[in-house]
């Protein structure tokens, strides 16, 4: 069990429901993965049926984590919230302010400034971000007690792109709430973030557009759960030289007679 937001959950995996083939196989990779926490997007779903696909998702008994994609500004993005909370009764959260139209970089100028306002307003603020430890400092000064670095660009399935500084937010931030979120493409992809101590990992494409999209999400399943473990067990530090996994020293050995 974790504890997210004052919410305990078993699952480490948080799950997008965007760009399945069908909803028949949203609902069996949801199932296959344990996810308990799934993501929507209210700006996607509106210019659409969205009230049959957020019933949809309520039949899954999972908590839903509302998001802001696609807003480019500050108040952009915190009426989208406001209207998220009013259409799924919660105050949680997943802010992204897009900044970059070819990467889909946040806004860390608008991000900062929408979340202090939301904070403000009671919302639990998810904020999508780079893996940046100025601007995590200044999320977490304006309240914000989760946060979500990217891996890479969201959908490049490139993975851990800057595995060094995302260790650096991790030490940095003991206290904090990460996720990471974008840019994982394989299962191994999740193992090392989790492996990193990173609290879970938020993914869609890998799953929604594999060949077979519930076995990958009970992949990344699986994955999250052994990086979890690997971290929590104490991961071997690598040495710069060999060393006997056998030691001689105090080993008796068998003499010929």
């Amino acid at each position: 069990m974790w504890t997210l937001a004052g919410r305990e959950f078993k699952s480490r995996l948080l799950l997008g429901t965007a760009r399945y083939p069908s909803p028949e196989s949203l609902k069996d990779a949801i199932k296959k993965s344990n996810a308990e926490i799934v993501t929507v997007s209210l700006r996607r779903q509106v210019a659409g049926d969205g009230s049959k696909f957020w019933d949809f998702l309520r039949q899954m008994n999972v908590t839903i984590l509302p998001n802001t994609a696609h807003c480019r500004g500050v108040e952009e993005a915190v009426a989208t919230a406001q209207m998220a909370r009013e259409i799924f009764k919660t105050d949680w959260v997943k802010l992204e302010t897009i900044g970059d139209e070819y990467t889909l970089q946040p806004d860390p100028f608008a991000l900062i400034e929408a979340a202090k306002i939301l904070m403000s307003q009671g919302f639990e603020v998810f904020p999508y971000m780079t893996e940046d430890l100025i601007v995590a400092e200044r999320l977490m000064a304006a309240g914000c007690k989760i946060l979500m670095p990217w891996g890479a660009p969201i959908g490049s399935g490139q993975g851990l792109s800057n595995p060094q500084a995302l260790r650096t937010l991790r030490a940095r931030l003991p206290g904090a709430t990460l996720i990471l979120d974008a840019g994982i493409g394989t299962p191994s992809h999740a193992v090392q973030a989790m492996e990193m101590g990173f609290d879970a990992v938020l993914l869609n494409s890998a799953v929604a557009l594999a060949e077979d999209p519930p076995k990958m999400a009970e992949a990344f399943s699986k994955a999250v759960e052994a990086g979890r473990l690997g971290f929590e067990a104490g991961l071997l530090t690598p040495r710069p030289f060999a060393e006997p996994s056998t030691p001689v020293v105090g080993t008796p050995f068998w003499k010929k007679a």
